[in-house]
């Protein structure tokens, strides 16, 4: 499993090229050391050199790491998230004896002259500093120099836990977002990763016991939150990379390991085969070429479904990065089972107001308050184990006029959308996907075979409209209903294409059929019809229909190996 990790980091690298690497390295010594996708891509080459891989980079790395620990203490440079890196190379390099002890003292002596306030851009002064997760970065890189040798940080990471234990809510989830309601679920994960990092590299000191009970409590809920195609929840900013299951998968491992330690062998292989549902996402996507850094096929240069901090450059070696963490916490003695596809409904906190829904290897994820320009209120993901993510959907839509947190290219949505209740007015179909139209949950139902969950949907005009949704090994069976007399519908995202390859779409009054990448996923309702949209969201271009009813409608999606018809 270690060697599958670090094959995974060296594919990641993979997709810088030589020139690519000295080009990026002649530009940060033209226009100095900004951020941390250099030292990261540099830590990250060390590490791998230290294992016997990618040696050929070693004189060029040299340099590299060289440049990175003599600039880092001079500069502000998002350093907080560095200098943990930096050390953690210089450990590798160190034990496995790769490069001469005279380079290791003299990075140990750069890093050894940092002084917090000049290196760091963010940390927590005093306990009321408002500071997220930077200040859990910060004290992660004080805590890897301590671990070295190189300072006495234990005051400095005791102010940080401190500030930062307010962040974390009922569920240990971690609240990153300024706004009280609107917390991404990768800064969940990232936050939690960087806690599992600081209890594996010692800590010891007096908020050992609620880290250690957050992490515990918080690693079961992940358990309920990965789809059943391996990848992480949707929500908020930086989601849709592929970094996101290489913290997945670290924080499973973190787990993994803890109940293997406390002999609980069941729960220590249910996490174990986790990691390893994480680990096939982030396989799929290093395996196409070019290699991306998003979960789809537009072309890098585009930044499609990317965020403007969230460049290639920066986020690609993240990839690699995270995977050395989950290697970290990686137990090689542990087997897996099955994964457990048992029915299951779990909701989070208010604070991030996500519903999942399990049966029959299928996952549901809705949101119920989401942020407009990132996501859509509904039912925002539909996956099948081993389909294609996106065939159905994999995130909802968000709404682009006025400001879309990432790029969609050319592609402007209107109005936010997902799966979701609608209603007919004269003027048109107003979708259950805007952030005006507010959810509750009604009762949820779990047999041996299935799930079932209801939904009361208010629109903003004060309609309202129920929402059903049942689960089971034949497919997700949806219903809206409301007034007798009025037209509504369950609008449908229909996926079309991935930035390279389109879908094939057949389609009826009463049914259509996708076909993608060896899988089918087929829509069947009374009346289908087109809305003549289309909508973008991270993964690609999907078109609008809507499934229509006189004051009840329903839909039922099943996900299926593609089979052509005799004669094809």
């Amino acid at each position: 499993m270690n060697d599958k990790y670090l094959s995974l980091m060296e594919k990641t690298l993979s997709a810088y090229t030589d020139e690519h690497i000295l080009r990026y390295f002649n530009d940060v010594k033209r226009n100095g050391l900004t951020e941390h996708g250099f030292p990261r891509l540099t830590a990250n080459i060390g590490i791998l050199i230290s294992y016997g891989r990618r040696c050929d980079l070693l004189p060029l790395f040299l340099e590299m790491m060289e440049f990175c620990c003599k600039t880092i203490p001079t500069v502000k440079a998002a350093n907080d998230f560095s200098v943990r890196e930096m050390v953690s190379c210089i450990m590798e390099l160190e034990k496995n004896e790769v490069v001469k002890k005279e380079h290791i003292t003299r990075w140990k002596g750069y890093l050894a002259k940092i002084k917090p306030e000049s290196c760091y851009d963010q940390y927590a002064k005093t306990l009321t500093d408002s500071v997220k997760n930077w200040a859990l970065f910060t004290g992660c890189s004080e805590y890897f120099r301590q671990s070295i040798g190189l300072c006495d940080a234990s005051e400095f990471v005791d102010l940080q836990i401190a500030q930062q234990l307010q962040w974390f809510d009922e569920n240990g989830m971690y609240m990153d977002a300024m706004d009280e309601f609107h917390h991404p679920l990768v800064y969940d994960l990232v936050s939690r990763g960087l806690v599992a990092l600081l209890l594996f590299a010692g800590y010891r000191g007096k908020y050992y016991k609620v880290l250690d009970d957050i992490l515990r409590k918080a690693g079961l809920l992940t358990l309920n939150m990965q789809s059943a195609t391996g990848e992480c929840a949707f929500g908020g900013r930086s989601n849709q990379f592929v970094h996101n299951e290489a913290w997945l998968a670290a924080i499973f491992e973190y787990e993994s390991s803890r109940y293997q330690r406390e002999e609980n062998y069941t729960l220590a292989k249910k996490f174990k085969a986790a990691a390893l549902q994480a680990l096939k996402v982030i396989e799929f996507w290093l395996s196409q070429n070019p290699i991306s850094h998003v979960k789809n096929k537009f072309s890098i240069n585009s930044k499609f479904g990317c965020e403007k901090y969230a460049y290639f450059d920066k986020y690609m070696i993240t990839t690699a990065s995270n995977l050395y963490t989950a290697s970290l916490f990686c137990d090689d003695a542990i087997t897996s089972l099955e994964t457990d596809f048992s029915p299951m409904i779990w909701s989070t906190s208010k604070y991030f107001h996500k519903t999942f829904v399990r049966a029959g290897e299928y996952s549901l994820e809705f949101e119920m308050n989401a942020s407009a320009y990132l996501d859509a209120n509904g039912l925002g993901r539909i996956q099948k184990k081993g389909a294609p993510s996106a065939i159905c959907i994999s995130v909802p839509f968000p709404f682009s006029q006025e400001g879309c947190h990432y790029s969609t290219g050319d592609y402007k949505n209107e109005c936010n959308f997902s799966v979701c209740p609608s209603i007919k007015k004269e003027d048109g179909w107003i979708f259950g996907a805007g952030v005006s139209t507010k959810y509750t949950l009604g009762f949820g139902e779990i047999g041996s075979k299935d799930a079932q969950i209801n939904f009361n949907c208010s629109f903003e005009n004060g309609e309202k409209l129920c929402f059903l949704c049942s689960v089971d090994e034949d497919g997700v069976l949806l219903k809206a209903q409301g007034n007798v007399n009025e037209e509504v519908g369950i609008a449908l995202p229909i996926f079309a294409f991935d930035g390279k390859n389109h879908t094939k779409i057949n389609e009826s009054n009463n049914r259509i059929i996708v076909e993608y990448e060896g899988w089918s996923c087929e829509y069947s309702a009374q009346n289908i019809s087109n809305l003549q949209k289309e909508f973008a969201n991270r993964n690609g271009i999907y078109k609008g229909y809507i499934a229509t009813g006189k004051g009840k409608v329903s839909v039922r999606i099943k996900i299926y190996p593609f089979k052509a018809e005799e004669g094809e």
